[in-house]
């Protein structure tokens, strides 16, 4: 496996619709299971520190329990303020029951 690209967690570990943050290679992440596809993003709030793995997960949108800004998951773009910076997200690849992401690649596969 390419350095870049890292284990978060088994599948199994994310129940259906919900979020569950992991340090990996000293950073957060947030890993989404939303309707059985896979997300990874940045766990903190782009606004404020705060985990997003602590907010509200609702449908694509998870909302910081801080502030209340809102992402789309699956882009990161800004759903509501006062967030107004992109959260991160990574490019997902299962493999044998786990999540993995490569760290050098955004959800769409574009370099990061």
């Amino acid at each position: 496996m390419p350095d870049n690209v890292v284990r978060v967690c088994s599948q199994a570990e994310i129940a259906p619709d919900t979020v569950k943050a992991f340090e990996i290679g000293g950073r957060t992440l947030a890993a989404f299971n939303i309707g059985g596809k896979f997300y990874v993003t940045d766990d903190e709030c782009t606004h404020a520190s705060a985990s997003l793995a602590d907010g509200m997960l609702d449908g694509e949108v998870i909302e910081c329990s801080l502030h209340f800004g809102a992402f789309h998951v699956p882009t990161g773009a800004v759903k509501a303020p006062p967030c107004s910076f992109a959260l991160r997200t990574y490019k997902v690849l299962l493999r044998d029951g786990d999540v993995l992401v490569d760290l050098d690649r955004d959800a769409a596969g574009e370099p990061a």
